[in-house]
């Protein structure tokens, strides 16, 4: 028993935490980040105000994740995000096919609880920052919860808070709003009737409870819906939780002072479009329908932005323009949305897209003027039109493995943040990321200090490519298909390919390329072909002439309702086949047609179809595509870009094997695996149910023998990235992966590493 008499004023319990690197903010920038620091051997402490991690992902907001991919919707192939951010939604996919936002919650949990170099913190508001001679010392924060005061303390600090409440108490240079366009010459900076802020939005959450049910709604919710809420034609009974984006307001305020009043318009509006679909009769479908969750906290999009060495612009992402010190990839749409939000009468939002993804440089990832400062997340340096397209989480949990990976780098090194943009640290950096599975732009991942460069290597076979079985039906010709093949710059081609007409007609083929070899977007003509067709089933010839350089073409089966391309449901890596057309939640129509004005191109959109619906056309070739060969493991990207960088055993082989001779014995600390987890296929965390609960590509069952003795077994595997440790070996002479793949596909390697 505890009993206090009168005493003095008290202080608060206080606790002093010193760490490497502080991480304010446990959004997925700011989980990233403490992972990937706290995996590179850093105490890292992490600081969330919220009971829960994840941020606008987690089960209190409930927002989807999602980045360069865009829903599958645009034409950045093989785009997903790669890294600690591909492991959770890798993760969240075997676990959660169904996509409930509260069982991701368990996973973001389960990551950090690995790392015992990391000290999480949830319901911890930091408070106040003590900067000196323009560096962070430490900062305070308060528990509500568990009544006690935390002083944190450490080499380098992050704000990954979204509003950068660090960045606003360190001193830290920052903007908040719309740049004038002549600033960064950016033709889409929006003006003053558009506005300059991106609002909140809140979500709901129905269920179907079997019988009818009655809504009295509160008094406080909108009335008279269709008058004040221009768009209400488009509430449908069967959209709910972020499908319902575009129910925002607060654009025209304060996104952080005045964050409670827009939270309270926006409940509000939740309660009463909910009373208009339960009890305005035009929706009887509504009837069994109960609310079951209204979050109780808004989902951010823009607040405060930190200034870094660089800014990111409109034009780095319209023209993909190259920076040395590129270490992460985005290619969500410039996507701005009106500050009257869901009260005005303009569309939600104006998406416009680039040919392919763009680089981000690491000069975005610190403050200019607080040292040891980094800023990711939400607070990236970018103009408010930058900031349209990198703001999504996907793409900001990359910038957090990118500075939790450079903290490391730092503390080691001694250096700090703006060192590690300088050519003496770049590729450490670019290195680190890369072994960890992250996509580095431009990149061969697969050179730098990889030991196999010394080893004689072997397979049991190499797949050449000469078709995809016919095995799948056939698909109808109601919009123009494409086949996405890695073209030859040694030989013309020809490939035969199955079709059926209902009557005589004639077939249009338009073999198209990217003006960029890494893009996929099909935009100049190589060749055309126009073959005529009798009624039935026939192979179709189509010349494949050689291309000055290795890049994807695009074979186009154009429009026409009279005809069927055969399919096959064989999985290659990096072939896939797209479809001339748009696709809802991202572009209604199946071209970009983008005012001249704006600075912004006009294409086409070929977009895939998710599985199981998805399949590769089905050919045959008259030489086989020799692109699958064993030198693949050794050097390039860690994805499909302008090839497929893949190393694939034959269709045929039954025992898949890799080996490594040296011919001097070497010793190793691991062994890294890297394999295709198909980053092509948009991976959102809620709302969408995924066919596969493992990627059929993966590599699900390994084993690896050291100088003819098995070291490491693994079984069932669903990870992108396979490390095996050999700090155990002495000597090295040689190294033997037996590979499996249990869903009958041939084998794939992106590629490996020993160290």
């Amino acid at each position: 028993m505890i009993v206090e008499g009168a005493s003095a004023p008290r202080d608060l319990k206080t606790v002093e935490i010193e760490a490497d690197l502080v991480v304010v903010g446990g959004g997925l920038s700011g989980v990233c980040a403490a992972i990937a620091a706290a995996r590179e051997g850093l105490k890292v402490a992490l600081v969330q105000d919220r009971p829960v991690l994840g941020g606008n992902a987690s089960s209190e907001v409930r927002l989807w994740i999602l980045g360069a991919t865009s829903h599958g919707g645009n034409n950045n192939r093989f785009a997903r995000e790669g890294g600690i951010i591909n492991e959770l939604l890798l993760e969240n996919q075997f676990r959660n096919p169904g996509g409930n936002p509260v069982i991701f919650d368990s996973i973001v949990q389960d990551w950090v609880s690995r790392e015992q170099n990391l000290t999480v913190l949830v319901n911890t508001q930091v408070f106040h920052a003590v900067t000196t001679d323009n560096r962070v010392r430490e900062i305070h924060a308060f528990n509500s919860q568990n009544s006690t005061m935390y002083r944190l303390s450490g080499a380098f600090f992050a704000d990954s808070s979204g509003d950068g409440i660090l960045v606003h108490m360190s001193g830290a240079a920052y903007r908040m709003g719309a740049e004038k366009a002549e600033e960064f010459d950016e033709p889409m900076a929006p003006g003053n009737n558009y506005g300059e802020l991106l609002g909140h939005s809140m979500y709901f959450y129905t269920k179907d409870v079997g019988h009818p049910v009655d809504y009295v709604a509160p008094d406080f919710a909108l009335k008279d819906v269709p008058s004040l809420i221009p768009r209400y034609r488009r509430f449908r009974t069967t959209e709910q939780g972020c499908s319902l984006w575009w129910i925002e307001w607060g654009g025209r305020l304060d996104t952080i002072h005045q964050s409670e009043e827009i939270k309270v318009e926006l409940q509000k509006i939740v309660y009463g479009v909910w009373n208009y679909i339960k009890n305005s009769g035009e929706f009887p479908e509504a009837a069994n329908l109960a609310l079951e969750w209204i979050g109780t906290i808004p989902g951010k999009r823009e607040s405060r932005r930190a200034e870094g060495d660089y800014i990111l612009r409109q034009q780095d992402i319209v023209r993909q323009i190259v920076h040395e010190d590129d270490v992460c990839h985005g290619g969500w749409s410039i996507d701005l949305h009106p500050a009257d939000g869901v009260y005005g009468d303009a569309d939600g939002c104006n998406q416009f897209h680039a040919k392919g993804v763009y680089g981000i440089p690491f000069r975005c990832m610190y403050s200019r003027n607080i040292e040891n400062l980094f800023t990711n997340g939400r607070l990236l340096s970018a103009s408010h039109v930058a900031f349209g397209s990198s703001r999504v989480m996907a793409t900001s949990s990359t910038v957090g493995q990118a500075i939790g990976t450079a903290a490391a780098l730092c503390v080691k090194a001694g250096v700090l943040p703006r060192d590690v943009a300088k050519p003496e640290y770049l590729p450490t950096l670019k290195l680190s990321l890369s072994r960890a599975g992250h996509y580095v732009p431009r990149y061969d991942a697969l050179v730098d200090g990889n030991l196999a460069h010394a080893a004689k290597i072997t397979v049991s076979s190499s797949l050449a490519l000469s078709g995809l079985a016919h095995d799948r039906g056939y698909k109808q010709l109601t919009a123009s298909y494409a086949e996405l093949l890695p073209g030859r710059t040694d030989i013309d081609n020809v490939i035969h390919v199955p079709v059926r007409a209902a009557r005589s007609t004639e077939l249009n083929v338009e073999l198209k390329i990217a003006e960029k070899p890494e893009n996929h977007t099909p935009e100049t003509l190589v060749s055309a072909v126009s073959l005529p067709l009798d009624a039935g089933e026939q192979t179709v010839a189509i010349p494949l002439p050689k291309l000055a350089q290795a890049q994807y073409v695009f074979v186009c089966f154009m429009e026409n309702p009279d005809v069927e391309i055969g399919l096959s449901s064989e999985c290659i890596t990096g072939l896939v086949a797209v479809k001339k057309g748009g696709l809802d939640k991202v572009s209604t129509t199946a071209r970009q047609e983008a005012p001249s004005e704006l600075g912004v191109d006009s294409f086409d959109f070929w977009v895939p179809e998710r599985r199981p619906g998805g399949a590769n056309i089905a050919f045959d070739a008259d030489h086989p595509l020799h692109v699958f060969d064993a030198a693949n493991l050794t050097s390039g990207p860690l994805r499909p870009t302008s090839a497929p960088n893949a190393w694939m055993a034959d269709r045929a082989d039954t025992a898949p094997e890799v080996k490594l001779g040296f011919e001097t014995p070497i010793l190793a600390r691991k062994l890294i695996l890297y394999l295709d987890c198909d980053y092509d296929h948009p991976l959102e965390s809620v709302q969408y149910r995924h066919h596969d609960r493992v990627m059929p590509l993966l590599v699900h069952d390994a084993t690896i023998s050291v100088n003819g003795r098995v070291v490491a077994e693994i079984r069932d595997n669903r990870n992108p990235v396979l490390a095996v440790d050999l700090s155990e070996e002495r000597q090295i002479d040689s190294l033997s992966l037996r590979l499996a793949n249990r869903q009958g596909h041939a084998v794939s390697l992106l590629g490996l590493r020993v160290e």
